[in-house]
């Protein structure tokens, strides 16, 4: 899942934080006259040629995996715990990832109200699939998303901002998840291992996460010179504004970034049920959300690590091992393939629409007038 940026992740990928927004956008070009010749540059082939061989290295990296549940016997047991999997389980799992994945297309519309109906869903999914498949996860969604902007004539200003307020608008939908875990573990509200640091510690690294991003802002403000509005901290520090903005106005677009995450929570909530065990409220939000920064190692497909982070937060908040280890295996399996697949249809649609020489119309005030004519 989304890809969509956040600094706590969610869906299918742990974002990165401030700074690494601001390296996955850097490299983007803006517009010039040369723009055919950007449009050949090398992200959509190096993502489209490499696709194929990245599925094969998941698929092989999840063979491994479920050779070493066979082999080793103290793991057969896990293995034992997902052979019995009802089926019913794990079309309910996958049918959540589907609202999950929906909800981050109905937020991601919010901030690009420029970009038609049809290529945005198709930019959304492709989002969450480039998180889902490139390492990195939200890294590399923020790289392949702007990029396919950039070649429909977006400016790269817009781009930045427009990425960033949607990057902190999910992240604080994190951080107030990790809080309520927290708060839910300290007042007792919720069962779970609650000592001082298990459940104060996710409380005071979550407040003093929207403590900063609001300082931030404010230093932006004050500091007009160091932040000018032609600079890219200006624009990405303009995202927390973007964020701001849409709070003040609601809309019911913005739901979608709660339903980005709850649905996605919702789906290990369904696999870990489906093996025996029902996690309490706070245990399967912090466990989820915490464990989820494993996701900002490098690797394809988060294969691995991403497991080790939900299973190891689970049993460090009161999980059993062997049901903690099967339910993050199959939540895995679900979160990787659904917007994997929807990525590829989506990244097709947008790049089949590129190669007949049709950019898609960007409504928008700071659109050019004109985009450019962009060749496959």
């Amino acid at each position: 899942m989304a890809g969509a940026a956040q600094a706590l992740s969610q869906g299918t990928g742990a974002a990165p934080g401030a700074a690494d927004l601001a390296q996955a956008l850097r490299g983007l070009p803006g517009p010039s006259p040369e723009q055919d010749e950007v449009s050949r540059g090398p992200l959509p082939r190096f993502y489209a040629s490499s696709v194929v061989a990245r599925l094969l290295t998941i698929a092989l990296l999840v063979a491994a995996v479920v050779s070493l549940l066979l082999a080793v016997p103290g793991l057969r047991t896990v293995a034992s715990e997902i052979s019995h999997l009802s089926g019913g389980w794990l079309a309910l799992a996958a049918a959540l990832e589907l609202a999950s994945c929906a909800s981050f297309v109905v937020v991601f519309r919010h901030f690009f109200k420029g970009v038609p109906a049809r290529p945005a869903k198709a930019l959304a999914w492709t989002e969450m699939g480039s998180g889902a498949l490139l390492p990195g996860g939200g890294l590399g969604s923020l790289a392949v998303g702007g990029w396919l902007l950039h070649l429909a004539g977006m400016p790269t200003r817009k781009i930045v901002r427009s990425s960033s307020g949607l990057f902190f608008l999910t992240s604080a939908v994190n951080v107030a998840a990790l809080i309520l875990g927290g708060s839910l573990l300290a007042s007792g509200l919720s069962a779970g291992q609650h000592d001082v640091l298990r459940a104060g510690l996710p409380i005071l690294v979550g407040s003093g996460a929207v403590g900063l991003a609001l300082a931030v802002a404010r230093l932006t403000e004050r500091r007009p010179l160091v932040f000018a509005d032609s600079s890219w901290a200006a624009q990405l520090v303009g995202g927390i504004r973007e964020a701001e903005r849409a709070l003040r106005h609601p809309s019911w677009r913005l739901t979608g970034a709660i339903g980005y995450l709850g649905f996605d929570i919702a789906v290990l909530a369904a696999a870990l049920t489906a093996v025996g065990y029902s996690p309490p409220l706070a245990v399967l939000i912090l466990g989820y959300i915490i464990g989820y920064l494993a996701n900002a190692i490098p690797v394809p497909g988060a294969v691995g690590v991403l497991e080790g982070g939900l299973a190891g937060t689970l049993v460090l908040y009161g999980a059993p091992v062997t049901q903690a280890t099967a339910g993050v295996l199959i939540y895995h399996a679900i979160a990787f393939w659904v917007p994997s697949i929807g990525g590829l249809l989506g990244y097709r649609l947008l790049r089949l629409r590129l190669a007949r020489g049709a950019t898609f119309a960007i409504l928008d005030d700071e659109a050019p007038a004109q985009p450019p004519n962009v060749r496959s």
